[in-house]
């Protein structure tokens, strides 16, 4: 509902908006987020090497984390800080949580679905993909109920072949 409401005011204004079933970090959140009541959460995300040669591959890796003094519920579990994190801890690492990584090649206005990749029993994530054109990288974790959205970019500059 709320994509056609937004599609509807787009076209007022004169905008084009394409809606896609296929891109998930383009889904409506979750409207029982409650902002006062999710763990805040941090998105650490990186591609190397920069530059890039094209047609070698890109690393895209990072890492996902909630703020350890919040308290939040992730499924049926209900995880509580002092369960996880330690006294000098600032930040926990979430496990299991879906990343979307898009691109979008310099000059260009729309994100390209990349793909989709979990975090890792200790939060991390990574894949790999082909250099073609310069541009942005974005890794997106779209929240739930109990956790905030969040995301981080890195553009990556791309040369020529590598002979």
């Amino acid at each position: 509902m709320r994509r056609l409401a937004a599609g509807l005011a787009a076209a007022a204004l004169g905008a084009t908006m394409v809606a896609t079933a296929a891109s998930p970090a383009l889904a409506d959140p979750d409207p029982g987020l409650d902002p006062d009541a999710a763990g805040y959460t941090s998105l650490t995300f990186d591609a190397n090497p920069e530059p890039a040669w094209r047609g070698r591959p890109i690393d895209l890796e990072g890492k996902l984390s909630v703020q350890c003094d919040e308290d939040y519920i992730s499924g049926l579990v209900s995880v509580h800080h002092a369960d996880n994190c330690n006294n000098e801890e600032r930040w926990h690492r979430l496990s299991w949580k879906r990343i979307v990584i898009l691109f979008r090649p310099d000059g260009g206005y729309r994100w390209q679905y990349v793909d989709t990749v979990r975090t890792s029993s200790s939060g991390y994530f990574s894949t790999s993909v082909t250099a073609r054109t310069s541009g942005t990288f974005r890794a997106v974790f779209e929240g739930s109920r109990w956790l905030s959205p969040s995301e981080g970019k890195d553009w990556v500059r791309v040369v020529g072949y590598r002979r």
